[in-house]
């Protein structure tokens, strides 16, 4: 089996405003009908297991872009969206934070009797994942949670989150059965963090020597240490800088937002109705659904699309979100019916800013693009955890 991958994190603490947990349940649960209705269950789980994709979803929702608090509250509104609509969607998310991950051995049990399937092996599978994290792999990060993903076929993905008081900082690590060949050897897909420098990692392929010798001899404790796999790494800082995203990329969603540039496309004729700034966060959407996984190497770029609770890059715009959703709940209704005009309209928003960044030129000016989107963040209803935006009474002089 190999690792999904892993992800480092600021620690942030911290409870998650009940006006965007709501919202967050809504636009979670769209965005997995979209998947499941284009792609399917096994994609929507080999996505899971991307802790690019899921840090690009976390930040599409309106999360903090980079922090440890994404891993909980995007787990949380998913299994809040999925687990009531698990007979239709053929999937169920169990476990959580805290007390709630124990609670993993008897929701798979019940899951996997109502299917038909294994249930020993999808619980040892989810002990020994987080065995794995929490002993094989001594990097100095103690898991308090943990959730297991699974189909009715059987098919799963984990994603858990251990945390180091020793540096503040937090660790997810992601696990698909696809890639499951043993659980003792290169077993993830993927861990995202800082690195930490040398760590014990006895999951390694490289570590089988050491293994047998350690099973042989049962002598000392191994000196050789071990490099991590690869990660995805989030910086301490809360503000979105340049450095953290595809000007490019970004730039070219921003002008394909504009009312006169979505005229010029016949594809997007049905979503001309909508305002410029609905259509900014419905493309950034549209990525997330549609995307290749190349397409998310810049997690921060997505934050552009509702913003972040704290306030970076700017506050969360209830309004645009509420569009958003409606948007994405009316094209996926119409669909179910065998219209699918509306959906294939916001496909082709991401696929035509794809187009569009082959020859777009950024003019680097990001500073700008967020002072504007926080001055007219009271314009479309922006929250924070600190309140409610207010018009700025010097709106004029951030333009001078």
């Amino acid at each position: 089996m190999k690792r999904a991958g892993v992800a480092d994190l600021p620690l942030h603490y911290g409870a998650v405003p009940p006006w965007l947990a709501e919202r967050m349940a809504k636009l979670g649960l769209a965005i997995t009908e979209q998947i499941l209705a284009n792609k399917g269950k096994d994609d929507f789980l080999s996505r899971m297991s991307s802790p690019f994709w899921f840090q690009s979803l976390g930040a599409v929702m309106g999360m903090d872009w980079h922090s440890s608090g994404i891993t909980t509250s995007v787990m949380g509104a998913l299994k809040k969206a999925i687990n009531p609509n698990a007979a239709t969607f053929g999937l169920y998310v169990c476990g959580g934070k805290g007390k709630f991950s124990r609670e993993t051995p008897t929701e798979l049990a019940k899951f996997a009797q109502l299917n038909g399937l294994d249930s020993e092996h999808l619980v040892r599978s989810s002990k020994l994942s987080a065995k794995v994290d929490n002993t094989a792999i001594q990097d100095g990060f103690q898991l308090y949670q943990h959730n297991f993903i699974v189909s009715t076929e059987g098919n799963w993905t984990v994603v858990q989150q251990g945390m180091s008081d020793a540096t503040s900082t937090a660790r997810r690590y992601h696990w698909h059965s696809a890639n499951v060949q043993s659980f003792t050897e290169a077993p993830h897909t993927f861990i995202y963090g800082e690195n930490q420098g040398k760590i014990l990692n006895l999951t390694d392929k490289k570590a089988q020597p050491l293994k047998a010798s350690m099973l042989e001899m049962m002598a000392e404790p191994p000196k050789k240490m071990l490099a991590e796999i690869s990660k995805l790494v989030m910086p301490k800082h809360h503000d979105v800088q340049a450095k953290d995203v595809d000007l490019k990329r970004l730039g070219s969603i921003l002008w394909l937002a504009q009312n006169n540039n979505i005229s010029n496309f016949d594809e997007l004729l049905l979503l001309e109705g909508l305002g410029p700034r609905t259509l900014q966060s419905l493309a950034l959407v549209s990525e997330v659904i549609y995307g290749a996984p190349s397409r998310f190497k810049d997690p921060a770029r997505f934050s552009f699309a509702n913003g972040g609770k704290d306030g970076h890059p700017f506050p969360v715009p209830v309004d645009v979100y509420d569009e958003t959703i409606k948007t994405l709940n009316d094209a996926i209704k119409k669909s179910k019916i065998g219209n699918s005009d509306k959906a294939e309209a916001i496909k082709s928003l991401s696929q035509i800013a794809a187009r569009v960044e082959r020859d777009f030129i950024p003019n680097g000016n990001l500073d700008a693009v967020i002072a504007k989107e926080r001055a007219d963040s009271w314009k479309y209803g922006g929250r924070t955890v600190f309140g409610k935006a207010k018009k700025p009474s010097n709106q004029l002089s951030l333009f001078e």
